[in-house]
């Protein structure tokens, strides 16, 4: 059975909206695009290419989905890590509107995204990746399907954008299975997802 494995990108704030570009997603009036490039260093794409490397399919929420198919199916070399993946491999996205997908390859999960999910981990080879797609993480998280979280935090904070988490999130606790930070300063930190967390106290005993 296949990981379901997520890498995101987020600020030290927490914000994880449109690190691609300016007119990558300016819902909400998000004037902040792009604030991931010029941090996109050898050590970067070091990380980025391995991860694609392990790539069995892609899950997507729509509006990353769209970002995407307007940008990668016209990336066409051979080549190209990223591309060469997401232009050949199964995509699934996860919509009640979207009805026929121009994407070549691509399916529309509309129904039970829990059991609609487990399934596609069961019959993917290699890893199940999501890229982005913020809100279908939380949900994945919350659900317990989600089985390792690749976090990019970038050194800048934007104090306005959606955040990867949010108040209301399950809460969670994750096991840390390794990191790099890049010679740009981006910290990448791999999680497994461990369940919900334990609690305790620094205060003295009483009889202390």
């Amino acid at each position: 059975m296949g990981k379901l494995v997520s890498t995101v990108f987020v600020t030290l704030d927490g914000v994880y909206q449109a690190p691609g570009g300016p007119q990558e997603d300016t819902s909400g009036g998000f004037t902040h695009g792009g604030w991931s490039f010029w941090y996109g260093d050898d050590d970067f794409g070091r990380f980025v290419t391995e991860v694609f490397d392990r790539s069995g399919a892609f899950l997507l929420g729509r509006r990353t989905y769209d970002i995407f198919a307007s940008y990668w199916p016209k990336v066409t070399d051979p080549a190209n890590p990223i591309a060469s993946r997401l232009n050949a491999l199964p995509k699934y996205v996860v919509s009640s509107t979207l009805q026929a997908p121009e994407w070549s390859g691509t399916s529309v999960l509309g129904g039970d995204v829990a059991k609609e999910v487990q399934a596609l981990k069961e019959r993917t080879d290699g890893e199940l990746q999501i890229h982005g797609s913020g809100a279908l993480v939380r949900s994945l998280i919350d659900l317990r399907l989600l089985d390792t979280l690749h976090l990019l935090t970038f050194p800048v904070v934007l104090g306005a954008g959606r955040r990867l988490f949010t108040d209301g999130a399950v809460p969670t606790s994750f096991r840390h299975t390794g990191g790099r930070v890049t010679g740009a300063g981006v910290s990448i930190q791999s999680y497994d997802l461990a369940g919900s967390p334990e609690y305790g106290s620094y205060e003295l005993p009483e009889d202390a």
